[in-house]
């Protein structure tokens, strides 16, 4: 037995390790890789040739795969969305928008009311017997499927794009939520449902208590190398919070989806995060996705007559009830842009299955009804982006914004250079100084003075709502603080000015981008001695040399030779995990890889546009 179940782990394993190699080499990016593994499993288990053996390991490591999948959903929740100020760029919209926070919201509360009614519908025509089950499966949202696509469309700093993705978020945590309460209502646990308030102060508390213990320098030392500090510390958390979840009668799934909130609320650093997800989409969480597909009995499905006739029904109904609450943005975008919202938010996988795990286990379901919601949810998963996509109406490249606090002769030389390349720039200056009037000698760019460089007055300015932000004054702590601040708020790039040598190793600690006028001196004139050449084709190329990031999933292990957008740009230097690559055709790129590029603008452009994405993720 112990051999036989050996066996059918190691079938599992190599499926998942298959999968993706199956779906890059006959070029089926459209197809998520979780749908994939589903599919897998369906040919490997009950649904096919029926050669895997359920048995407890693999129940086991399914169950650590589901748990560590519900904590992936915390986790991907991005708090700074409900920041809208933040978050929404100004784009010269002349009609006036509503708050997308509020707008979600009235979208989500419409979104459970169509949900129940279409629910009630179904129970009228005996196809289903639990209406709130079925309102919390309709009204759930796929956010690894909405993200990505928002991205992909660059909406995601826009009013539409912040008002889809508050909608996905509003539904993931209120959907987990009311699911839990309705395990507990339907185990008669109803009187218990008090007791979530613990819960959910053990979740403020732990907030509280990590956010300052890793504070703590001694700790900071234990992150890495042997000890991987962070990694224990989740697992600990994860595990904690599903033990607390199951004491008070709730289900583990929320405890694990809320020990992904807290880590999510921390800002952990984004190659903490990766490493996160290396662990989980690297092991666990594939083997729960083929189980998934494994249990599935695909036959004993199609012999039902009232789940055959229940699943395109249910397929109509999940688009209809985000279709009509959808239209209430009517008001302000085209009809184009309304139907998609409706159509991409009726992606759905992870919370259904979820859902259907959960009322599988209190008997309010059967299997032929559990496998129904899935195959439902995977045709979602597969036809909303893809229509998405193909009606959404085109959008105008958004210029990318540059803040400059601190004018001096090289911010503001730079400025001008930027200018140039298409930059949307703004520069802010504590006092009118030589610095301004060399400024207004060349163009008639103007300044922003403030009394002190105050988070208050830079706030008022919107200085820190902007792509990349330099810190470029004379106080080097002062350009620290800010920095930091910068930092916290969810600036992306942060660039920092600090002239003292012993400052520089804290800057570094923080992540920051470092410059000073003696480093960039010395380095420039040892480059001179040692590589003329190379500082001259900088000087003379420096607008047709950019920095692109490797974000693209899609393109993870891709040699160079076998990337067909590049056209005429080169890439120079690959920046793997601070060790620098001098590339080949043979070179394969890597997730958070930084690559030097030299071409032409339109062939820089297009290379940004595909690898700077982040495009179906493996979780939804």
């Amino acid at each position: 037995m112990e051999q036989h179940s050996i066996l059918s782990l190691m079938l599992v394993v190599s499926v998942s390790f298959l999968v993706p190699i199956f779906l890059q080499h006959f070029r089926l990016s459209f197809v998520p890789v979780v749908i994939a593994e589903i599919i897998a499993g369906l040919i490997i288990g009950k649904s096919g040739f029926n050669i895997v053996s359920e048995d407890f390991s693999l129940e086991l490591l399914s169950l650590l795969g589901f748990i560590f999948l519900m904590f992936i959903s915390g986790l991907e929740i991005d708090f700074n969305a409900f920041d809208v100020k933040k978050n929404v760029k100004k784009n010269g919209n002349k009609k006036k928008l509503p708050n997308p926070f509020l707008l979600a919201l009235s979208i989500f509360i419409a979104i459970l009311v169509t949900s129940f009614g279409l629910s009630t519908i179904l129970v009228g025509f005996d196809l289903i017997t639990e209406p709130y089950l079925m309102t919390l499966i309709i009204s759930t949202i796929s956010l690894g499927i909405v993200v990505p696509v928002l991205k992909e469309k660059n909406l995601l700093q826009s009013e539409l794009g912040q008002t889809i993705l508050l909608v996905t978020v509003i539904s993931d945590v209120s959907t987990m939520v009311l699911l839990t309460v309705y395990a507990m209502i339907q185990a008669e646990k109803g009187m218990q449902i008090s007791l979530l308030l613990i819960l959910f102060l053990g979740v403020f508390v732990a907030y509280r208590f990590i956010k300052r213990f890793f504070k703590v320098e001694v700790f900071d030392r234990l992150l890495g190398g042997t000890v991987q500090l962070g990694t224990r510390g989740v697992f600990t958390l994860i595990l904690f919070f599903v033990a607390l979840s199951e004491t008070l009668g709730a289900e583990n799934i929320l405890g694990a989806f809320l020990a992904g909130v807290i880590v999510s609320l921390l800002s952990p650093r984004k190659e903490f995060v990766q490493q996160l997800d290396s662990i989980g989409f690297g092991f666990f969480i594939p083997i729960f996705f083929v189980m998934v597909g494994v249990k599935l009995n695909i036959p004993k499905l199609f012999s039902d007559p009232k789940i055959l006739l229940l699943m395109p029904i249910l397929l109509v109904f999940m688009y209809v009830a985000k279709m009509i609450p959808s239209l209430v943005m009517r008001k302000w975008y085209s009809w184009r842009e309304v139907l998609s919202v409706g159509i991409l938010t009726t992606s759905k996988l992870s919370l259904v299955i979820a859902a259907s795990a959960v009322a599988l286990e209190l008997g309010v379901i059967t299997d032929e009804f559990n496998g129904a919601l899935i195959l439902v949810s995977v045709l979602t998963c597969l036809i909303s982006p893809i229509i998405f996509t193909r009606i959404f109406p085109k959008q105008e490249k958004v210029q990318e914004t540059v803040c400059i606090v601190g004018a001096n002769s090289s911010s503001l030389a730079v400025s001008l250079d930027l200018l140039k390349e298409g930059y949307l720039v703004k520069v802010i200056s504590k006092e009118e100084n030589n610095n301004a009037a060399f400024l207004r000698e060349y163009t008639e760019f103007p300044i922003i003075y403030v009394e002190d460089f105050t988070i208050d007055l830079l706030e008022n300015e919107d200085a820190f709502d902007t792509d990349k932000i330099v810190f470029s004054t004379s106080d080097d702590v002062q350009n620290i603080q800010l920095a930091k601040y910068a930092k916290n708020r969810g600036t992306p790039n942060i660039i920092v000015r600090v002239e003292s040598p012993d400052l520089h190793e804290q800057v570094s600690k923080e992540g920051l981008t470092l410059y000073s006028m003696l480093y960039s001196t010395r380095t420039l004139l040892k480059a001179l001695i040692n590589n003329p050449g190379v500082v001259d084709f900088i000087s003379q190329h420096n607008d047709s040399i950019r920095e692109v990031y490797m974000n693209n999933g899609k393109y993870d292990s891709t040699s160079l030779k076998k990337i067909p957008f590049l056209g005429d740009s080169l890439i120079l230097v690959v920046n793997r995990n601070g060790h620098y690559i001098i590339p080949h055709g043979d070179t394969q790129l890597k997730l958070g890889d930084k690559l030097l590029v030299s071409g032409s603008m339109a062939s820089l452009y297009a290379l940004r546009q595909e690898l700077e994405l982040t495009m179906y993720s493996p979780f939804l």
